[in-house]
């Protein structure tokens, strides 16, 4: 997905932090071992099963300097630059909720949104590149070390290309909108399954994502410009070949040459695709994936 060169930024929805300042405590602890050994084996977040942020080792916030992405002006630096790029995504992706909400009856409000590089504190948990993308929701932001796109490419099989890279912050700005929604407080996240509300979370995610592709050509910058030029279908597929990388059954035959439902927790490569095209053709509220049949998943 190709950013308008002429439209502004505004900056100020990212901002990049120093390395972590260490863990309170002594230690991660038992708990943040199993949640970064999950997140090893499951992808790209940790909102399944990190919840309310209950059980983990507390953290400390102090030593973490965030300061704003730089020199983030317009679409032609989001083009050229990872930085900007996760910028110039933050700003549509928060346009285009600011609008959206209303269809889903909720009071939208803008997440933190966090990179950095090596590790990072968070109120979820030390987070690293091999933890993953993940939106923590006690802090209510989206934390990424954008070398963990290299790894989507050379681990994980994913085509590559700008889109595939914003679909992953739209799957967690996604979660964002289910905090609000209450969807998390709502849902049992801590199971697995083929039709637990594990998957059912992470494909509504999904389909968010769809939606905000579905809609980004027509999202307005600060100055009246679009925000991106329209979207291909060979850029649609970089975001799908981004979905299926990370699909339960795709990571597991890689991980242990078997598939096994029963632990699946962000569903199957196909679901991940079908539901982001849902939500890019249909929109979000086309969205239901918690109360579907597990046959219509």
């Amino acid at each position: 997905m190709t950013f308008n060169d002429d439209s502004q930024l505004s900056g100020g929805k990212v901002k990049r932090r120093g390395r972590t300042a260490g863990i309170a405590g002594g230690g991660i602890g038992v708990a943040g071992i199993v949640v970064f050994l999950i997140a090893q084996f499951t992808g790209v977040d940790l909102s399944g099963v990190v919840g309310g942020g209950g059980g983990l080792t507390t953290i400390q916030q102090g030593g973490a300097e965030a300061s704003p992405v730089a020199e983030c002006r317009t679409g032609r630096d989001a083009n050229a630059s990872i930085d900007c790029r996760m910028e110039g995504a933050a700003e549509s992706l928060d346009a285009y909720w600011s609008a959206e909400a209303e269809q889903l009856g909720i009071s939208y409000s803008t997440p933190e949104f966090f990179l950095f590089t090596g590790s990072t504190d968070t109120g979820c948990g030390t987070a690293s590149a091999s933890t993953g993308p993940f939106y923590c929701p006690p802090d209510r932001a989206l934390y990424v070390d954008t070398d963990f796109y290299d790894e989507l490419r050379s681990t994980y099989g994913a085509s590559g290309g700008p889109l595939a890279e914003m679909y992953v912050v739209a799957h967690e700005w996604g979660h964002h909108v289910q905090q609000l929604e209450g969807t998390f407080a709502e849902t049992d996240r801590s199971g697995s399954g083929a039709a637990s509300d594990s998957v059912r979370v992470e494909l509504q995610a999904d389909c968010y994502a769809g939606a905000w592709v579905g809609d980004a050509a027509t999202t307005e910058s600060a100055n009246g410009e679009t925000f991106f030029e329209p979207v291909t279908r060979a850029q649609v597929a970089d975001a799908l070949s981004a979905a299926s990388a990370v699909g339960d059954d795709s990571i597991q035959e890689r991980a242990t040459g078997r598939v096994d439902p029963d632990s699946f927790t962000h569903g199957t490569s196909e679901q991940r695709q079908d539901w982001f095209e849902r939500g890019y053709e249909r929109g979000a509220t086309s969205c239901d994936t918690l109360t579907v049949p597990a046959s219509a998943l």
